[in-house]
């Protein structure tokens, strides 16, 4: 989960009731900086540039951290993250299942900001003194790419952005998009420590990351396709255009009205122009006029649909393609997962954990070898 949060809590300053001070020694502190200290290293320079630009003195920025904490709306000063594994009855912080919960946080923590590089970590602890092990990664987020006010700012939506998550919609932010990344990266450290992820609180309940982003995959190509019919009935509306304009031009044939009579024996050219000449040609160019209008109007319509359904056809095509290979590795998946639950129900559960340790450890000890000889 993401929020406020409470650096010092999560250093300890203070003790809550539900801590566990003769365990406190087992908590891992990875960094912990303060944060004003942080503010001057990410931002000075961009407030001295932003200052030197202004012409009035109550745009002066004296101190950013003090604006951003008092009078921002938009923004927080920091962001602080919550990751926790299981609950106190299956992952216990006094139990085995609690120490191995701790590696993978540990393991999680150790490439976060190297994932994320415009998520500055400044505080960063991994709590073993309460029920379930847990991490706290507080960080501020900042881009550098900022188009108004400061060039480099405090923005989660910039800051993500800046690493490549790109919004669609209110349920598909960047916020969303990141989440999403990030527990794919801890699904699969939990992999390698033998252990499965099973989603809850969702409607969908027993959904794998997997299969969360081919159902985003489906939705997707959906979207895609009723966009594609809404272009293809602006495109209907050109051919009505011209068959609007071949109607015409019958009509124009068949009615009588439009026929120009022979000029009486006895009526000047003068007369005969202005009694039947002129208003024939204004009955004409009126519909000329209006059927001119019709057809640049539905042009310039079959031109932008054209131009639109080309690009989402062959993004269509790339969806669909990514879909059925999805849905490929998912049935891969499925069938690995039977027959993995077929060997753990004739071994039992503890004999392949066991066995999942000892290929973990001898993965480490061969990579360790192996860089022992590249020296």
């Amino acid at each position: 989960m993401t929020g406020k949060g409470s650096v010092n809590h999560n250093d300890r300053k203070f003790t809550a009731q539900n801590v566990d001070k003769e365990r406190t020694k087992n908590n891992v502190v990875y960094c912990n900086e303060n944060i004003r200290t942080v503010y001057h290293k990410l931002f000075d320079d961009a407030v001295k540039r932003y200052n030197a630009k202004q012409t009035r003195s109550d745009r002066i920025i004296k101190n950013y951290y003090k604006k951003i904490s008092q009078e921002s709306k938009q923004e927080k000063p920091f962001t602080e993250i919550i990751i926790q594994i299981g609950d106190k009855d299956n992952m216990g912080a006094e139990t085995e299942n609690g120490q191995l919960a701790k590696k993978i946080l540990d393991d999680y923590m150790k490439g976060f900001q190297e994932r994320n590089p415009n998520l500055y970590v400044f505080s960063a602890h991994l709590h073993m003194d309460e029920a379930t092990p847990h991490l706290h990664i507080d960080f501020v987020p900042f881009t550098t790419d900022s188009k108004r006010g400061l060039d480099t700012r405090v923005s989660m939506k910039g800051a993500l952005k800046q690493q490549g998550f790109s919004g669609t919609g209110r349920s598909d932010t960047e916020l969303n998009q990141w989440r999403d990344s990030e527990k794919e990266v801890l699904s699969k450290i939990m992999l390698t420590h033998g252990i499965e992820w099973e989603q809850k609180g969702t409607h969908e309940k027993h959904k794998s990351v997997s299969e969360f982003k081919r159902d985003k995959l489906i939705e997707e190509v959906e979207n895609l396709q009723e966009q594609k019919k809404d272009l293809l009935q602006t495109m209907s509306a050109y051919k009505q255009a011209e068959e609007y304009a071949h109607l015409t031009v019958q009509k124009i044939k068949n009615n009588d009205d439009f026929d120009i009579p022979e000029p009486p024996s006895l009526m000047t050219a003068k007369t005969y122009k202005t009694k039947f000449i002129e208003p024939f040609i204004k009955r004409i160019m009126k519909i000329i006029e209006n059927l001119a209008r019709r057809c640049y109007r539905a042009e310039k319509l079959a031109e932008q649909a054209e131009a639109k359904i080309r690009p989402l056809e062959q993004k269509n095509k790339e969806l669909e393609n990514r879909l059925w290979y999805k849905n490929m590795a998912l049935s891969k998946a499925e069938v690995k997962v039977r027959d993995f639950d077929r060997i753990r129900n004739h071994f039992g559960k503890e004999t392949i954990n066991q066995w999942l340790k000892e290929i973990t450890r001898l993965g480490k000890n061969r990579s360790k070898s192996s860089k022992e000889i590249e020296r």
